[in-house]
């Protein structure tokens, strides 16, 4: 098993969930998240006083696949993700242990 992590722009959130359940994925977790990198935060403005936020907002997805769709959703993530600007995101893999579906207390592939 695989866990997918991708940290991607929060308005791709809806595309990437379009591609990813046209490749038959069930669910995923997403989370607001902050972040900081190669993007930097825009200057605002609040109550008349200028503010140079430290932090960049972003949307992380997690999903936990069977290793023989990895390229596939990865693939996916990055063509509804990609914009071309700095910032769009990052994708990273993980190898899972175990899984267990706490409802019924099935393990390994078959708590997908």
């Amino acid at each position: 098993m695989k866990l997918v992590s991708a940290v991607i722009q929060p308005f791709m959130l809806d595309e990437v969930r379009d591609a990813l359940r046209k490749l038959g994925c069930h669910g995923m977790t997403v989370t607001d998240v902050q972040g900081f990198g190669m993007q930097k935060a825009q200057q605002e403005v609040y109550r008349g006083a200028n503010y140079n936020p430290e932090y960049v907002a972003k949307s992380k997805i997690e999903i936990l696949i069977h290793e023989q769709f990895q390229e596939q959703v990865v693939s996916a993530i990055v063509e509804a993700a990609r914009t071309g600007n700095v910032g769009d995101g990052k994708i990273w893999v993980t190898n899972v242990e175990e899984a267990v579906r706490v409802r019924t207390g099935e393990r390994g592939d078959a708590a997908l």
